[in-house]
């Protein structure tokens, strides 16, 4: 006996229905789908309260800042951004690599304060806050010998360098070949550093050969982090100085900028260098 739904008149009509009861559902589930997008908030992030710094103001200290209230569609992602600022909060540099939410005070840093900058990006835009300013950081002590008071340090700020310390020539290196009669140009580097046993920064260096007009003067130089600084020499009409000569003598002397160049932690070097064939 053949099963009543199995008809070929029953198969005819029920087939249509079926394919239309599905059409339905599909399209139902389409429209709850763009309608759950349609309702998604997008909103680029917006700062509510600023970042807020803590710890102390102290040359040596970390400080460290928060990422401050933000209102706009999530997940946020947040980067730093530390500044020096004058006494007043103003006048804001960005501090190089200085873009962890902490920040250790450095001996540049005395005699001013810090802000931070909080950026809150997400997928819709980015925005940035900066904190307001720390108290003013003390300068860095400076020790009855003149020497900077951190002795860990490989290079101290000309700054913190006082009497009865002084500037040492530690070392000088001619970078740009051998030096011979026929030489029309050269390039000297010049390593600053103390009786205090570190590299100085800010060191102003002069070089000239001796006796004179035998190579150009060059501008007197500031040293880097590493101490150095870095002189071009070109030939003049007294070079060589004699047929005999065999060796350039150079005179260098470092000074602190602003400082009489005879006193202070001014010193001076007489040096030469042996003629290569």
């Amino acid at each position: 006996m053949e099963r009543f739904s199995g008809h070929p008149v029953l198969r005819r009509v029920w087939r249509p229905l079926l394919i239309g009861v599905v059409t339905v559902v599909a399209l139902a589930v389409l429209a709850a789908a763009g309608l759950a997008a349609s309702n998604r908030v997008s909103a680029a992030p917006s700062n509510t309260q600023p970042p807020v710094v803590s710890g102390a103001a102290e040359v040596g200290k970390e400080l460290s800042s928060t990422n401050g209230s933000w209102s706009g569609s999530t997940p946020l992602s947040f980067g730093y951004q530390w500044r020096r600022c004058d006494k007043t909060g103003g006048g804001c540099a960005n501090i190089s690599e200085a873009t962890d939410n902490t920040y250790k005070l450095q001996a540049a840093d005395g005699g001013i304060t810090m802000r931070v900058v909080a950026t809150a990006k997400n997928s819709d835009g980015s925005d940035s806050a900066t904190s307001v300013p720390t108290a003013v950081v003390p300068a860095a002590p400076i020790s009855n010998n003149g020497c900077p008071a951190d002795k860990s340090a490989k290079t101290a700020a000309i700054a913190q360098l006082t009497p009865p310390a002084r500037l040492q020539i530690v070392s000088f290196e001619v970078l740009s070949g051998a030096i011979n009669t026929n030489t029309r140009s050269f390039t000297l580097k010049v390593r600053a550093g103390s009786t205090c046993g570190v590299n100085i920064k800010g060191a102003s260096i002069y070089v000239t050969a001796v006796p004179y007009n035998q190579f150009t003067i060059p501008a007197e130089e500031l040293t880097g982090d590493d101490g150095s600084a870095t002189l071009v020499f070109r030939r003049d009409a007294n070079f060589p100085a004699s047929d005999q000569q065999q060796q350039l003598t150079l005179f260098i002397r470092a000074t602190k900028p602003g400082e009489d160049p005879l006193a202070g932690v001014s010193t001076r070097r007489l040096v030469g260098i042996d003629f290569s064939s």
